[in-house]
């Protein structure tokens, strides 16, 4: 087992002795050097070494292992005499799996025809597959689970073929409840193979996996903090109540103090609706992401959100997995609760692109479930923001986590920046957040939930085969409409120039008054892209704004 050297030259795509289909592909997406993890391991993937690689959340991980794969399947084309599967991509979500499938998509946009790829995580019956898995693809996507399920009914066939295997997000595998999967799923792969492990931690979960699937490694422990530098990142929090939340999110919102692409966290589903309903009543737009809504449901969700067909999603950062130590007592209640997506997981991982802010609405409960949620923003150059609301009870919670983050900002400087204004400024919202929190009853939130996840099952269904025929009409579906499970007043969708305080009265204009909150939502425009390329804080005139008297007396 060796250490790879962090020292050297350092390598451009051009450097690489990569195909020029794959360069072409890589020009036509944009990117113009290889991020760290990219730089130190294509180079040493393509001299056939096992990888085992660290690197953080939006790192650009997945195409470290992509680019070697299809550079790889390109080569052994030269004097292949069949079709045959090359690859094995294991992920342990649906999402990753649809991530990673567009991912070599894109890169193989000039090799189409060479590289065969199909994603096989989709909730389908296996025999649905099997015709696609019988043309012999280059590069098979999925869970453990679902391939070996191919496997076992012997739709796949990897003795043979198969050159490389991959596992995205090692570190989640085992905790996903896959272990027996993996156990069993490498006894049907040849002996010899080259392999690739990528995650975000190091854990004991990846170390056991190391021990099954890799072979003298090159272990790529890049030395990088956990979060993205502070000049591309900046992290605010507000202490506040627990209604204060709302008012916050709603005046923060309405009045477009914050700007570009936003994901909101909270800790449960009923958190998400009863969030999702609030804003309803002010005309602020917004969709659910939760482990209830079919997967199809969920990466639509997440692909029109990246084409900027919405600027907020509200996600439940939650997991419903069962633990081996379960009694039968709690296996009894769990029946009772709604069917979850065990392979859901939407702060790990998925890409959600251009995202200028996350708001941890609800504190989350770990400190890798912080750093997850933030790494949604902040990606490759772009510039982000991170805001915290913090009530009492989640204190502890914010200490113990600038505490674990310490070393991953400068010396003397905090952490949490203390997003500074005066509540009281805000007090003509109060009120308004309050007849909008009564008309969001525990009835409300059930209904809103049972609606849409009705709604989605039958977008998904019953029109399946006539988005295949008319894929245009797919763009057209919308996540982001009103549920109408909560009576709406007509006059809490506008702002009376009286509520807004002095201070923040120019923020509300801002030279953009003729723009409606209707044309907001279309999604950014070209000024607003450019906006966000200046790496200019989506934040900062807000709290510039609300410093704007106090500084002006001293």
């Amino acid at each position: 087992m060796n250490e790879a050297d962090e020292e050297g030259k350092l390598l451009k795509f051009h450097d690489m002795g990569l195909d020029d289909r794959l360069q072409k592909a890589i020009a036509k997406l944009g990117w113009s050097k290889p991020t760290l993890i990219q730089e130190r391991a294509i180079p040493l993937s393509l001299e056939g070494k096992d990888i085992l690689a660290r690197a953080r959340t939006g790192s650009g991980k997945t195409a470290a292992f992509a680019i070697p794969v299809i550079q790889k399947i390109l080569d052994s084309k030269q004097h292949a005499k069949e079709q045959s599967v090359k690859a094995l991509v294991i992920t342990p979500s649906k999402e990753l799996c649809s991530q990673a499938y567009k991912n070599v998509i894109d890169l193989t946009s000039s090799c189409s025809r060479e590289v065969k790829c199909v994603d096989i995580s989709g909730q389908v019956a296996l025999d649905a597959q099997r015709p696609l898995l019988m043309e012999k693809p280059d590069i098979v996507i999925g869970t453990p689970s679902r391939i070996l399920a191919h496997i076992q009914a012997k739709n796949l066939y990897l003795k043979e073929s198969l050159d490389m295997v991959v596992i995205d997000e090692a570190d989640l595998v085992f905790s996903f409840g896959y272990e027996a999967d993996i156990k069993t799923l490498l006894s049907h792969l040849p002996k010899i193979y080259q392999a690739f492990l990528m995650s975000a931690t190091l854990s004991e979960d990846v170390r056991t996996l190391k021990k099954l699937v890799l072979h003298n490694p090159v272990i790529l422990k890049l030395e990088e903090s956990q979060l993205p530098e502070t000049n591309q990142l900046t992290q605010y929090h507000i202490k506040c109540e627990e209604e204060d939340k709302f008012v916050l999110v709603y005046t923060l919102l309405k009045l477009r103090l914050i700007r570009g692409k936003s994901i909101i966290f909270v800790n449960s589903v009923d958190r998400c609706y009863r969030l999702k309903l609030f804003l309803e009543q002010f005309g602020i737009p917004s969709c659910a992401l939760n482990s209830e809504l079919p997967v199809n449901s969920r990466c639509h969700i997440v692909n029109q959100f990246n084409e900027g067909l919405y600027d907020i999603i509200i996600a439940s950062d939650e997991t419903a997995l069962e633990t081996p130590t379960e009694t039968k007592d709690e296996k009894t209640k769990q029946k009772k609760v709604r069917k979850k997506d065990k392979e859901y997981g939407v702060s790990r991982g998925i890409d959600f692109q251009n995202v200028s802010n996350v708001i941890n609405f609800d504190f989350p409960a770990n400190v890798d479930a912080y750093i997850h949620r933030v790494g949604r923003t902040a990606r490759a150059d772009n510039q982000g923001t991170a805001l915290s609301f913090i009530s009492v009870k989640e204190m502890p919670l914010l200490e113990h986590c600038e505490e674990e983050l310490a070393d991953s900002h400068p010396e003397g400087e905090t952490l949490f920046k203390p997003f500074q204004f005066r509540m009281e400024e805000i007090e003509g919202f109060r009120y308004r957040a309050k007849d909008a929190m009564r008309a969001v009853t525990k009835v409300a939130v059930r209904e809103a939930r049972l609606k849409e996840i009705k709604s989605e099952i039958l977008n998904s269904q019953k029109l399946k085969s006539y988005f295949e025929d008319n894929p245009r009409d797919l763009q057209l579906l919308r996540h982001d409409k009103s549920l109408h499970t909560v009576k709406t007043q007509q006059h809490l969708k506008n702002v009376p120039d009286y509520l807004v305080p002095p201070t923040l009265r120019h923020m509300k204009s801002g030279g953009r008054r003729a723009r409606t909150n209707k044309q907001f939502h279309k999604g950014p425009t070209r000024g607003e892209m450019k906006y966000k390329k200046r790496k200019a804080d989506p934040l900062k005139s807000f709290e510039y704004a609300g410093l704007l008297k106090k500084k002006k007396k001293k």
